[in-house]
């Protein structure tokens, strides 16, 4: 079968227009896809950055975990706050001025770790007595904290104070 120029043509004209549609269509979604994926890169890299510091908290956290377990076990096996508490205050010398001391535990319900907690109130003592042995608690190897004081003047001439404490540590 013989064609003519003319009929020729209007096959190579469609032709074309055939590989130029199919052309358009292979290559509008990947144009699409790139505009797409051009957007989301700021998001994703915000995301990464969120990642990369809540990874460095974590670590850190560990770190500070790994630490305090290191503290706990060079803690004496039978250590109990009370009695460490109450060593401290016959070396400060404010042992006689202890009016109670109120030993309690406490459990936290997310994490299950216990807290002992003593509740202490000094009566006629020196504001230096009081410092020292503040100092010696809250600088211990054995990971124990004043939560809550609470300072008051006796009400006499002399340089006294009564004083109420609040001391806790954590136990394995």
């Amino acid at each position: 079968m013989k064609l003519n120029r003319r009929e020729k043509y209007s096959i190579y004209a469609v032709s074309g227009l055939i590989c130029l549609i199919v052309l358009i269509q292979f290559i509008s979604p990947l144009i699409e896809k790139r505009k797409r994926l051009t957007r989301t890169i700021p998001v994703k890299s915000g995301q990464l950055e969120e990642i990369q510091l809540l990874k460095s908290k974590y670590d850190a956290m560990n770190r500070g975990a790994e630490l305090a377990r290191v503290q706990f076990s060079k803690r004496e096996k039978d250590f109990t706050l009370f009695s460490f508490l109450d060593k401290l205050s016959d070396k400060a010398g404010i042992k006689n001025n202890i009016v109670y001391m109120k030993p309690s535990t406490s459990v936290d319900k997310n994490t299950g770790y216990k807290t002992s907690i003593v509740a202490m109130k000094l009566q006629a003592i020196t504001l230096k007595e009081l410092t020292f042995f503040l100092h010696m608690v809250e600088t211990s190897k054995n990971i124990v904290y004043i939560t809550r004081l609470s300072i008051s003047k006796t009400g006499k001439k002399e340089p006294f104070i009564n004083a109420l404490l609040r001391v806790e540590t954590s136990e394995i």
